[in-house]
């Protein structure tokens, strides 16, 4: 019995340990990330009116044709009496409301090949840092499910790093099940490297509440392109063990049709539900991934009715 205990406590030293280094790595390398997506968020917003958008408010926002089959009464007439078209006159959106951002810190996110710019955890960081900082100046809410409450400081910043620091909990691929309510909004982070019925799943459960949804896919180019060639060990950093290959080429057409595969059931679930879905390589700037987002957040899930006109569809572009 005292040398299971000393096991046991001998396993416990060496968990404590490798936690320890890892959270004095996360904590060195915060910093730089957080001046990165500062730096990233003052650029996107240098080229953006924050998060105007034609609905409910008191101030005016832009003149628009009448369209057919609209109410009569939403008719500017004194705009109108200029010339021989109709126009309805657009108020800004200005109704606050939270947007819950997920970034995936699991042991998988940790990857970078020699092609990549930053791991796949750097840039997943980076960019929630980045869009939590620009969304907080229009005036939104942000939190993060199962470690930071919705909150508009800010020094939102400051407060996602401190709690992805201090946090102890395990570190799952996908965010955790919870009730946003319908007028939140879901940016999902990850990898997607999970198997599909835990993505349907999780996706399931987020949209239960008529949440709206983004999903991107942080991926490192090597997990594109598979450059690898003769003998090569994988190893699964999840629990998963690992697999040599005598002639790692031989395996290129298989595992390109398996991630093909994969990639449009993911696509066609978020397709279902009204999501976005989008591929992000981490040899690409981070700003495109940031544009593209900031353009998706606030806008209509693609098939909606606006004003009469079908809101576009933004599925499956890579950014």
């Amino acid at each position: 019995m005292p040398a299971v205990k000393r096991r046991a406590d001998k396993e416990e030293v060496g968990a404590t340990q490798h936690a320890n280094a890892k959270a004095r790595a996360l904590a060195e390398t915060l910093p730089r990330l957080i001046l990165e997506a500062r730096r990233i968020a003052a650029t996107v917003i240098h080229g953006l009116h924050g998060r105007k958008r034609a609905g409910p408010g008191e101030n005016f926002w832009q003149y628009r044709r009448f369209l057919s089959g609209e109410p009569a009464r939403r008719v500017d007439w004194r705009r109108s009496a200029r010339d021989e078209h109709l126009y309805v006159r657009e108020q800004e959106w200005e109704a606050a409301h939270t947007v819950w951002l997920w970034p995936d810190r699991s042991p998988s996110m940790a990857f970078k090949s020699t092609q990549a710019q930053d791991s796949k955890l750097e840039r997943c960081l980076v960019v929630a840092f980045a869009l939590a900082e620009i969304l907080v100046q229009a005036g939104e809410r942000v939190g993060v499910p199962g470690l930071m409450r919705p909150t508009g400081s800010r020094n939102v910043l400051d407060k996602l790093a401190n709690a992805i620091l201090h946090d102890v909990t395990e570190r799952p691929s996908l965010p955790p099940s919870f009730a946003p309510s319908a007028l939140a909004e879901i940016v999902v982070i990850s990898d997607f490297w999970s198997p599909m019925a835990e993505v349907r799943t999780t996706l399931s459960q987020l949209c239960a509440t008529g949440a709206h949804g983004h999903t991107v896919q942080i991926v490192d180019p090597a997990e594109e392109t598979f450059p690898y060639s003769g003998r090569v060990e994988f190893i699964e950093p999840e629990g998963g063990g690992s697999i040599t290959a005598g002639r790692a080429e031989t395996w290129k057409a298989e595992y390109d049709t398996r991630v093909a595969r994969h990639r449009a059931e993911i696509r066609a679930e978020t397709d279902k539900l009204g999501w976005s879905f989008t591929i992000h390589r981490t040899d690409r700037p981070a700003t495109e991934l940031l544009l593209a987002l900031h353009a998706r957040l606030g806008a209509p899930p693609p098939g909606a009715m606006i004003g009469g006109r079908l809101s576009a569809a933004s599925h499956g572009r890579r950014a």
